[in-house]
């Protein structure tokens, strides 16, 4: 039986506000799929219906070869699940923990502990000590094992990376490749962009539709347009300023610099210069302008502008 992920023209609604709208969907066996979006974007929804937590309105979809209506027993035992938000029991102990959902699942530490090794290996100095007072990137360790103690087939993260420190966070995705590599389907959402770098496939969502699926080499591919990237000591001007400047399409704040997209076939060959004379007669000190390489996130927005 292949561990695929299939949904078809898969909506659902709350009321007058519609989460998901035919959504089409194709996860291959043995890849990290990203569900890449802003919170909002209808990827808690989609798991929900994904993990037999909720049920559509319409459309249908199959995890593993089950449905996810009809097979939901089935599929329960089939998949792992690591919601967004922690949710083991905080008052008991991470060895009790992990006991307890193997016994869920009908199984044992002992008995799929090679599967979890690589990374419970690293609580389990602290398995005495309780869920609640572990740190962020623990519970996360923890919250994995649990989700993997039953060797599922496929595994649902739902934002993961949500309040954890960025070693962490590497560490994490170090395990999650190690478990791909393994021939684990892993399907993840996060509103973290670089994340999307670290997938095999991304979907970009924005409003409950799918805007855009590809590799994240392909996504950055399609971005044709001169990008550059500048700074100076009021970046709220700069931004402002190069809004105006001859040729550009977009400017919006990017981490610590701003990015500029210039309209396709203006000469990228003297801009740099250009930009930074524009903005030294607009008065602006410590000035830093570079060429930029498009990124997901960049790519995201323009997707969602146009």
């Amino acid at each position: 039986m292949s561990n695929k992920i299939e949904a078809k023209i898969l909506s659902k609604s709350y009321g007058k506000v519609q989460a998901i709208k035919n959504i089409n969907l194709s996860v291959n066996e043995g890849e990290i799929f990203g569900l890449i979006g802003p919170d909002g974007a209808g990827k808690t929804t989609l798991f929900r219906i994904l993990t037999s937590l909720l049920l559509p309105d319409s459309g249908s979809a199959t995890v593993a070869g089950l449905d996810v209506v009809k097979d939901y027993k089935q599929l329960r035992t089939a998949i792992g699940y690591m919601p967004g938000r922690f949710s083991l029991y905080q008052d008991l102990t991470v060895e009790e923990n992990l006991e307890f959902f193997a016994s869920v699942f009908g199984t044992s530490i002992r008995e799929n502990y090679d599967l979890i090794a690589p990374i419970y290996a690293q609580i389990e100095p602290f398995k005495d000590r309780r869920a609640g007072a572990l740190s962020g990137g623990m519970k996360q360790k923890l919250a994995l094992s649990c989700a993997l103690i039953h060797k599922p087939k496929v595994l649902f993260l739902d934002e993961p990376g949500t309040g954890v420190d960025p070693v962490s966070r590497k560490e994490f995705w170090d395990m999650l490749r190690n478990l791909r590599d393994q021939g684990l389907t892993i399907l993840v959402s996060t509103p973290y962009m670089d994340e999307a770098e670290l997938c095999d496939r991304v979907a970009l969502m924005q409003n409950g539709e799918i805007m855009a699926v590809d590799t994240p080499q392909g996504i950055t591919a399609g971005f044709q347009q001169p990008l550059f990237a500048a700074r100076s000591d009021n970046m709220y001007q700069l931004i402002k300023d190069l809004r105006a400047f001859e040729g550009a399409a977009d400017c919006y704040a990017f981490g610590e610099y701003a990015h500029l997209k210039l309209n396709t076939g203006v000469g990228a060959g003297q801009t740099v210069a250009d930009i930074r004379k524009f903005l030294d007669s607009r008065n602006h000190r410590n000035v830093e302008v570079k060429s930029a390489k498009p990124t997901v996130e960049d790519c995201f927005i323009e997707l969602m502008k146009n």
